[in-house]
């Protein structure tokens, strides 16, 4: 399951993507227009500046803003930086086998499919395809 976390981080991207103009943008202003607690947003962007996904510049003038144009993220890394690994089993988190049972484990390619279907899924979003005029950057 994505949490909050993992979900309003996709909905900070995306309101700094439809609303940066290339700028900072206020947490305060992304917090307003999203419904959402300023208190909580700053854990969220701390994790996504520590992940270098964002920028922050303090000061007047300051705020936060992408690091790349909305096309060059995708809905994978950011769900990835915010909640861990996609895998849906412990035994394929890390991308390998590491089970003492996969060569007889009758559920692994179950578990496999799946996770290659997740993986394949969220990679294949970009942010830009989450916004409202899927031209902005």
């Amino acid at each position: 399951m994505i949490s909050t976390k993992g979900r309003y981080a996709i909905r900070v991207m995306i309101d700094l993507a439809e609303n940066g103009g290339g700028g900072c943008v206020p947490l305060k202003d992304v917090a307003s227009r999203q419904q959402l607690s300023k208190k909580y947003l700053e854990i969220i962007v701390k994790d996504l500046v520590s992940g270098g996904l964002l920028s922050a510049v303090s000061g007047k003038g300051g705020g936060y803003r992408l690091v790349r144009p909305a096309e060059d993220y995708t809905v994978g890394e950011i769900i990835e930086l915010m909640e861990g690994t996609l895998s849906s089993v412990a035994c394929l988190a890390g991308g390998s086998v590491n089970c003492p049972r996969a060569e007889v484990c009758e559920t692994l390619p179950l578990w496999e499919e799946y996770d290659r279907l997740t993986r394949d899924f969220f990679y294949g979003k970009r942010l830009s395809d989450l916004l409202k005029n899927n031209g902005a950057k």
